[in-house]
């Protein structure tokens, strides 16, 4: 397989150190770089161009996701996987809207980081268990929604008929 070139950016050094680790257990998968805070891992995504890089949403200086807006904004072929401890509806629809390509929980992050990773490389994408289930709800709720707020055909009958 390609190797894997990837980015961590996260303010907490011993989560990069623990990620660093687990992703660099996969055969061919090596870490380029990492950042402490969003506006440095803006900086070194351009200058490194990962293949992937993975953003915790709560850093100083510019969050993960108002990074992931301008890296992606900006034109850039990395692939933004966010990794974060937040699962409110308001926060996974940002993570949508920012063009990441994949949401991972940190609690969830042992078990499911290496095949978000993989998903995410391959151009698909990838919501941890709980995630998913809350798009698909809001989904259906949207739908019902908008089954419930959607006129119904009256139709009359004719003189005659």
């Amino acid at each position: 397989m390609v190797p894997l070139r990837l980015f961590l950016a996260d303010d907490h050094e011993i989560v990069r150190f623990g990620l660093r680790n687990l992703l660099e257990s996969q055969f061919g998968w090596s870490v380029v770089g990492e950042a402490g805070d969003g506006k440095e891992a803006v900086e070194k995504i351009f200058l490194l161009e990962p293949d992937v890089a993975l953003l915790d949403i709560s850093m100083p200086s510019m969050n993960g996701l108002d990074a992931a807006r301008e890296i992606l904004g900006r034109g850039s072929r990395t692939k933004i996987l966010i990794l974060s401890v937040h699962d409110s509806q308001d926060v996974i629809q940002q993570v949508l809207d920012s063009g990441a390509k994949g949401y991972v929980l940190k609690s969830d992050a042992m078990r499911d980081l290496i095949a978000a990773v993989d998903a995410v490389r391959s151009n698909k994408t990838f919501f941890t268990h709980k995630i998913a289930q809350a798009v698909f709800d809001r989904q259906i709720k949207r739908m019902s929604d908008h089954a419930k707020n959607r006129p119904t055909l009256v139709r009359k009958k004719h003189a005659g008929t």
